[in-house]
């Protein structure tokens, strides 16, 4: 199934208004939808017979910084059987930066979704262990954000070297 199909499928089932950007330029075409959405959309990407997209590649974060106030996740999805992919992103507000987990659909997504809370600062609702994954529990801010401020001391140890 090429781009061109997938838009149309995403479409008919769930209406003109799904989809807030399409982005065909890109090596890898981009989908930008609703984060209230997202849920939905990849439960039926997983779940229907023609896209099975039943891998989660890569899921990633972009902070857009404190001018534009917006941060986007975007998901590198992969059907293993058809060989296709598709990259999702949501943008979602940085004040309070949160979205659905994705845990539920694909398992891998607990260690990704970990990693973009520790790093960024997002909260990904109903995930069954966010919690730091790289960084010590008790670190102070997350590190990608473009605002961040490194601590100078951490434990008595001189962070910057």
């Amino acid at each position: 199934m090429n781009f061109g199909e997938l838009t149309s499928l995403l479409t008919e089932t769930f209406g003109e208004g799904l989809m807030l950007a399409s982005h065909t330029q890109h090596l890898q075409p981009q989908l930008q939808v609703a984060p209230e959405r997202l849920l939905e959309v990849t439960e039926f990407l997983k779940r229907h017979p023609s896209c099975y997209f039943d891998t989660l590649s890569c899921l990633t974060a972009i902070d857009n910084g404190p001018e534009k106030g917006t941060m986007e996740v975007i998901y590198h999805l992969y059907s293993i059987p058809f060989h296709h992919s598709l990259v999702l992103k949501i943008e979602i507000p940085r004040t309070e930066p949160r979205v659905e987990s994705l845990s539920a659909v694909w398992r891998t997504a607990e260690w990704h979704e970990r990693e973009a809370y520790d790093f960024f600062g997002i909260t990904f609702l109903h995930h069954p262990d966010l919690r730091r994954i790289l960084l010590p529990a008790d670190w102070e801010g997350f590190p990608l954000r473009k605002d961040y401020t490194e601590q100078e001391y951490y434990h008595g140890i001189k962070v910057r070297y």
